[in-house]
């Protein structure tokens, strides 16, 4: 077994395990990300990446890690697109802050899933047909030209082929049932919204993967280091989410950019396939050699100029509008209008009711707990995600109440099966 084999073994256990600890924390702690929260786990999986190029480069493998580097940085530029899309279906499904985390991370594991599969496949062709490089690179100047000018204002907005498929086989509800999948009602096994936006938000990055997969060829086909690519880009993207926050929908011109790219990109496919050329009605089945030959540095240049005029275009614009308007916020991070005057974030019940933090929770005389919100509505404590519940009692409950709720429960036989032992 190569160094590098070994180095492909080892940081695909480190990226599962990271994953898996992601996943861990969304589905025990459902919650809203706070600024800082979310800029410490985009630092992290942005350190990540360095350092694995970092490890590739002290190894010996200086070009295989220019080629990581550039083919991260053009996959989480392309993926500023999905996350314009994430606005769009979290939007159009109503999901409650609360569960936006978990639905965007399980999402995005199905798309790490589905590109793995779309990678595998695409290396097997182009390695038995190079001349696809003329389709692809074709391809991605017409996806530019299309991101650039054409008007796809309702791309997002309405269900794809797989949430209508599901919709007709399947019994759903409006309930979000505290994020479970599921729920039986006299009888009758109905699914929820979540299932259906995890489904949206996987297949719709997939349909993103028809631009990006291709795209990344041009920097390498080692499947590797593509997937690599892959996971590096997408891991990140769900707290980028939630970071920029209401910037994203300002970044006007960012859609320029991402088309330069794209352009650029296609232009390169096209250029490989031309020094590849075995085509016999293409010059004679002979590879054309006066084409120019572009390098990875070159690729590198050129996405991060795009993305940096772009962005900063943008800014600029924010701000001349803002000396018109009077808004010169960025609107970085969570929108303000989800949160409480306190500071805290609602938490939703299972029939998708809102509840105004802070909360107290009570021992009402038949033996139950009730979530009182500070509005003075209230509802069993079993109509909401416990571990949400547990969670806002420890933030908004002083610690002697919080002691004498724990009292109460502890004497009461009757939470045993319930587990609220935990709160």
């Amino acid at each position: 077994m190569t160094p590098y084999q070994i180095f492909e073994i080892a940081s695909m256990a480190v990226l599962v395990a990271i994953l898996i600890f992601d996943l861990l924390i969304v589905v025990k702690r459902p919650h809203v990300p706070s600024m800082k929260e979310a800029t410490a786990w985009v630092a992290l999986y942005v350190s990540l990446a360095l350092v694995f190029a970092g490890v590739l480069f002290v190894s010996g493998e200086q070009q295989k890690a220019g080629e990581f580097v550039t083919g991260w940085l053009l996959e989480y530029s392309l993926s500023i697109d999905n996350l314009f899309v994430f606005i769009i279906i979290l939007s159009r499904f109503a999901v409650p802050k609360e569960m936006q985390q978990r639905v965007l991370m399980i999402g995005i594991l199905i798309a790490i899933v589905l590109r793995g599969i779309f990678i595998l496949v695409g290396v097997q062709l182009i390695e038995s047909f190079s001349w696809l490089f003329y389709i692809f690179g074709a391809y991605l100047v017409y996806v530019a030209w299309q991101q650039a000018f054409g008007h796809d204002d309702d791309a997002g907005e309405k269900d794809n082929f797989a949430v209508r498929l599901l919709k007709k086989r399947f019994n759903f509800t409006d309930t979000w049932n505290g994020g479970k999948i599921r729920l039986k009602s006299e009888g009758v096994t109905y699914f929820t919204p979540f299932l259906m936006v995890i489904i949206a938000l996987g297949t719709t990055d997939l349909l993103f993967a028809i631009d990006s997969i291709p795209a990344i060829f041009s920097v390498t086909t080692d499947p590797f280091l593509v997937f690599a690519c892959n996971i590096f880009a997408l891991m990140g993207l769900r707290q980028l989410y939630f970071l920029l926050g209401g910037l994203l929908d300002r970044l006007v011109y960012l859609h320029y950019g991402i088309a330069a790219i794209l352009g650029f990109i296609g232009v390169k496919l096209v250029f490989h396939a031309m020094e590849k050329n075995d085509l016999p009605f293409v010059n004679g089945g002979e590879p054309i050699t006066w084409v120019p030959h572009i390098e990875t540095w070159h690729s590198l240049i050129v996405i991060l100029a795009s993305m940096v005029i772009a962005t900063v275009a943008s800014l600029i614009r924010i701000r001349v509008k803002g000396k018109e308007t009077g808004d010169t916020s960025l609107h970085i991070g969570p929108s303000e209008a989800e949160l409480g005057a306190d500071g805290h974030y609602h938490i939703v019940d299972a029939m998708g009711t809102t509840f105004h933090r802070p909360l107290r929770v009570e021992h009402s005389e038949t033996g139950t707990l009730t979530v009182i919100d500070a509005h003075g509505k209230g509802a069993p404590v079993a109509d909401f995600s416990a571990d949400v519940v547990r969670e806002a009692a420890r933030e908004d409950m002083p610690e002697e109440d919080l002691e004498e709720l724990r009292r109460r429960i502890r004497e009461g036989r009757e939470f045993d099966e319930r587990d609220d032992r935990q709160v």
